[in-house]
């Protein structure tokens, strides 16, 4: 399949190699020609670490970027069978690029965008054919996440739908199914790793370091603020803010204070060298490897229950099947298991009691238990 990818910052590039290391031949944009040539030398020096590893000879890493053209015209696309943009997170600046596009490729060409909340409704909005728009995001850095959600809009035909899905699982990736509605399944889901982990926080429950500490003795690779300085808290803050409002300012999905200055002292996490943590060659300072049992189980439960909560509520409103939820999660954001096999686990029962108890104790319309986990509790 001809690919074209637009963007070439770190998702284009890492979208580009997955491609062509599938054996796709791949036009990478960029209008810029200093992120095109950064995006070469990237390349390049992602192949020799590859063969220096013994992962890939030497012909097969010159054959993958012989399969990747720099260009600087949309109209080199002309051709192409399926384009991916991955530019920034901009409606507009997205809607303006889809305009373009369509003005140069053929009407069979699909084109998918890499966006991470946006509304693929409004991307398709307006356009020629919007039977051939879609969502495929993928996961940073590209090359090495399995995950890549497909999102069909209203108006996404079924068959591109299914064609872009089997596509993307030949280049080997773990493929899911999302509806189009804010943060798909990973962004909706994730909310509470980081929203209840700062409530704790600004409750006093327990310090950075601590509850950090107390999720990674429960199997998590990373600890919510250590995961958010990674991330960007400005980034992490943002995508926060627009389910938010998307979601018509359900409380569920209320960014904190916190996050808000934090963004506002631009104190963003390793890209500023200071988030929750100070860093050192990358390193966090300040990090605690263990703490108290009780405590740290303490701080689990909440965070779990609510995580466990939302998955559900992404499968009552039939976001994605059951399957694809846990495959989201353990692939996209690395969770130990599933929540749905991992809640059933805990124990579905303890999972609803804890989060009636929160409700009683502060009243807030976060902690409601989906109808789906009361089901499930009722029937078993």
């Amino acid at each position: 399949m001809k690919v074209g990818v637009v963007g070439a910052g770190a998702m284009g590039t890492g979208i580009a190699q997955v491609a062509a290391d599938a054996g796709e031949d791949v036009l990478l944009f960029d209008s810029r020609p200093e992120a095109l040539e950064k995006a070469q030398q990237s390349l390049e020096k992602i192949m020799a670490r590859l063969v220096e590893k013994g992962k890939k000879s030497q012909s097969e890493a010159q054959e993958l970027l012989a399969r990747i053209h720099l260009v600087e015209q949309l109209e080199d696309f002309q051709g192409r069978e399926l384009i991916i943009e991955a530019i920034i997170e901009d409606l507009e600046i997205k809607r303006s690029v889809f305009s373009q596009l369509e003005s140069v490729v053929s009407e069979n060409c699909i084109i998918g965008s890499n966006t991470s909340s946006l509304s693929i409704a409004s991307l398709s909005r307006e356009r020629d054919h919007p039977e051939r728009i879609l969502g495929i995001h993928f996961f940073n850095p590209a090359p090495l996440m399995p995950l890549v959600e497909i999102i069909p809009g209203l108006l996404t035909s079924s068959e591109i739908a299914k064609t872009v899905h089997d596509r993307i699982r030949s280049w080997k990736k773990v493929v899911v199914l999302a509806k189009d509605t804010p943060g798909f399944i990973v962004n909706r889901v994730a909310r509470p790793f980081y929203g209840e982990a700062i409530k704790m926080y600004e409750e006093g429950v327990a310090s950075i370091p601590e509850i950090d500490a107390a999720m990674r003795m429960h199997g998590f690779k990373m600890g919510p603020f250590e995961l958010m300085d990674l991330i960007g808290n400005d980034i992490n803050y943002a995508v926060t803010e627009t389910v938010w409002t998307q979601f018509f300012y359900d409380p569920r999905f209320r960014p904190s204070l916190t996050q808000k200055r934090m963004t506002e002292a631009n104190l963003l996490g390793r890209k500023s060298g200071r988030g929750y943590y100070s860093y050192v060659d990358k390193q966090a300072t300040e990090r605690l490897e263990t703490i108290d049992q009780k405590k740290a189980e303490n701080i689990f439960q909440r965070i779990f229950c609510m995580l466990v909560n939302e998955a559900c509520d992404a499968r009552f409103m039939r976001i994605a099947s059951e399957e694809d939820i846990d495959l989201a999660m353990t692939k996209g954001v690395n969770y130990p298991k599933g929540l749905f096999a991992w809640g059933r686990e805990y124990g579905l029962k303890l999972v609803l009691e804890t989060l009636e108890e929160l409700f009683d104790r502060f009243g807030e319309d976060r902690y409601r238990p989906n109808p789906l986990l009361k089901d499930e509790v009722l029937n078993a």
